[in-house]
C-alpha cells in the first residue's frame, strides 16, 4: 500500500472528497474543545489539509506533518503558502511509521488523524504510540472507516454469488471495538460516534478510479478475477438511484485524552511504595 499511496501524491487532492469532508467535520468538533496546544501533529497527513487546518486554529503551536509516503510530504510542503515558507512557519515534515514514531514521549498537545487508522490490521500499536507521544491532558482526535463502508458493493458481491469469506473488500472494525482499544492503549474518556456519508457516481468505474487516484484501490477493494468483478458490477448497477450509483462510507469519529499516570504502588524490584500525608 505504501507504494500505491506514494504514487497517488499527484492525483490525491482531486479525488479526496471524502477526506476533505471528514476533515471539515472533525474541525467542527474542535469548536467545542477548549485547548491551547503548543505542539500539534497531523499523523497520516497525506497532502497536508489537516495540518493547515490546525495551523489556522492554533497559530502559536508548532505544526508537525507525519506520513509514511515521502511524495505526500513533498505535496504538503508545496501547498504551504509562500509567506509561510519565507517566514519558516510551514509545517515540520516527518517521514515515519505511525506504529513507531520517532518522537519524544509527552511531546504533543494534539494529535489529529483523518482516515488513517483503518488501514492498519491492528490499530493498537499506533494508538499506544499516540498515547506515549501525547502530553498529559493532550487530545487525540481521529476519523476512520467503519464496517458498513461500501455496503452497496458488499451486497452486490453476495448477489453475484461471491462467498462471504471470499468477498475481497477490506473489513473494518466496529466503533465499540475501537473504543475498547483506546482504553487498552491508556486513553481516558473516549467519545465515539458514527455517521454514513454517501457519494454518488456515474458508474462503477468512477468508484474504482477514485480509489486508485487516492492510492487505496487494492487496499480497499481487494482482488477478484475480472469475470467475477464483471458480475459484481452488473449487480451493483441495479442499485442506481436517480441515475447515479451510491457508494456509502461509514465514518467513525473518536476523541480521547491522555490522563495523569496512576501513582506507582511498587518499585521495579517489587518493594511496595507507601505514601504518607
Amino acid at each position: 500500500m505504501k507504494q500505491d499511496f506514494a504514487r497517488a501524491a499527484s492525483t490525491y487532492a482531486a479525488a479526496a472528497v471524502l477526506a476533505h469532508e471528514t476533515g471539515r467535520r472533525m474541525a467542527e468538533r474542535l469548536d467545542y474543545v477548549d485547548i491551547s496546544p503548543t505542539r500539534v501533529a497531523d499523523i497520516g497527513c497525506a497532502n497536508g489539509e489537516g495540518i493547515r487546518e490546525l495551523q489556522r486554529r492554533y497559530r502559536a503551536a508548532l505544526p508537525l506533518a507525519v506520513d509514511f509516503a515521502l511524495p505526500m510530504l513533498r505535496a504538503t510542503r508545496a501547498a504551504a503558502p509562500p509567506l509561510q515558507r519565507l517566514l519558516r512557519r510551514s509545517p515540520r515534515l516527518l517521514n515515519a511509521d505511525v506504529r513507531a514514531l520517532p518522537l519524544a514521549s509527552d511531546s504533543l498537545g494534539l494529535i489529529w488523524s483523518n482516515l488513517l487508522l483503518h488501514w492498519l490490521d491492528d490499530p493498537l500499536p499506533a494508538l499506544r504510540e499516540f498515547q506515549r507521544t501525547l502530553e498529559v491532558g493532550g487530545l487525540l482526535m481521529f476519523a476512520m472507516l467503519g464496517p458498513d463502508t461500501l455496503r452497496e458493493l458488499r451486497a452486490a458481491c453476495r448477489e453475484a454469488g461471491i462467498a462471504a469469506d471470499a468477498v475481497p473488500l477490506r473489513r473494518f472494525q466496529d466503533m465499540h471495538d475501537i473504543g475498547d482499544l483506546l482504553l487498552t492503549a491508556g486513553f481516558a474518556d473516549p467519545v465515539m460516534d458514527m455517521e454514513m456519508i454517501t457519494l454518488t457516481y456515474a458508474g462503477a468505474r468512477g468508484v474504482v478510479r477514485d480509489q486508485r487516484h487516492l492510492g487505496v484501490r487494492n487496499a480497499l477493494l481487494g482482488h477478484l478475477h475480472w469475470r467475477d468483478w464483471r458480475r459484481v458490477f452488473q449487480r451493483y448497477e441495479l442499485q442506481r438511484q436517480h441515475g447515479r450509483l451510491p457508494a456509502s462510507f461509514e465514518i467513525v469519529y473518536g476523541h480521547a485524552w491522555k490522563p495523569q499516570p496512576p501513582v506507582p504502588r511498587r518499585l521495579p524490584d517489587g518493594r511496595a511504595i507507601i505514601h504518607f500525608e
